[in-house]
């Protein structure tokens, strides 16, 4: 069934425009060192069930491996009381930008403060790697709060389109 989706492209230029959300209680965030097709996929259908997050379903295991096995990708995973909350994927792309490919909770642990600390964990990361531009994008299919999220730690808006997708 065709639905028209808003996509929102949005941009932090400068460490500076960070407005970092406190760390609740119990809260910690540690990158995945090593790469995990199944860890990432896990939280990929998890996390983006709701959302309709479909272009990776269909990937093997060894896509998946293709696509961590990189240098310029980190995942990072957000543990509220040592379980696994939520995570986000960091890419490293050309002219010092660094994308927010991934990101998101899972959906126990909406509402609970964790996805701005996720959040600030995830773009000082981007910024610690010598980045010049942090950006990613987010539609209305995402959950609710992730628009109004990244704007409260200091995303911009830098472009939007309307587009028809299958959901």
């Amino acid at each position: 069934m065709g639905r028209e989706i808003e996509i929102s492209y949005l941009e932090m230029t400068s460490a500076a425009d960070l407005r970092p959300s406190p760390m609740p209680p119990g809260f910690e965030v540690r990158q995945a060192r090593i790469p995990s097709p199944d860890l990432n996929r896990f939280f990929y259908v998890a996390v983006g069930g709701d959302c309709h997050w479909t272009d990776r379903l269909a990937w093997t295991r060894d896509e998946w491996l293709a696509y961590l096995d990189r240098p310029e990708l980190e995942t990072w995973i957000g543990y509220q009381e040592g379980t696994p909350a939520g995570y986000c994927e960091l890419e490293r792309q050309p002219e010092s930008q660094v994308e927010l490919k991934y990101f998101g909770l899972l959906p126990q642990f909406i509402g609970r403060g964790l996805g701005g600390a996720l959040l600030t964990a995830a773009v000082e990361r981007a910024w610690e790697t010598g980045a010049s531009r942090v950006w990613l994008h987010t539609n209305t299919l995402d959950a609710p709060s992730a628009l109004n999220n990244y704007q409260a730690r200091g995303f911009r808006i830098f472009r939007t389109e309307r587009k028809t997708v299958n959901v």
